[in-house]
């Protein structure tokens, strides 16, 4: 699946997950054409293609968002980073993964608003109302 040279995330997780949710897409089908039962297991398996999808991704079989190194792109090696999660990921934050090394600090890009140098969106400084709780009053 690495021969077309970009990453789409074909991971063990990625594909886990799309076959338990397509068993459960034929089975909401299967219960809306008449077959009850199907329709209740399509209702548990929804959410178990989500959880199936993210515990694998935490084991080490999915991928940091973005692409990879061409050599992590076959299906048979795992994501070494997945243990201490991976930066700006939803499903390591989920799991209380920070992507970052114990006691390093998160940098930040945008100015302090006490600062007053930053600038919203209609061109105010931002630290202008700071002054004001949120009704509008002075403190």
């Amino acid at each position: 699946m690495s021969e077309h040279g970009y990453d789409e995330g074909h991971t063990v997780a990625g594909w886990a997950g799309c076959a338990v949710g397509v068993a459960a897409a034929l089975a909401l089908g299967a219960g809306i054409c008449g077959w009850t039962p199907g329709f209740w297991a399509g209702l548990v398996l929804t959410p178990a293609a989500l959880v199936t999808t993210w515990l694998l991704h935490l084991a080490g079989w999915g991928k940091a968002p973005g692409p990879r190194p061409a050599a992590e792109h076959p299906l048979t090696v795992r994501d070494t980073a997945a243990a201490t999660g991976h930066p700006n990921c939803l499903a390591c934050r989920s799991a209380g993964r920070s992507g970052r090394a114990a006691g390093v600090g998160r940098a930040s890009s945008i100015p302090s608003a006490r600062s007053g140098t930053a600038s919203g969106p209609s061109g105010a400084l931002v630290g202008e109302f700071e002054d004001q709780d949120r009704q509008g009053r002075a403190r």
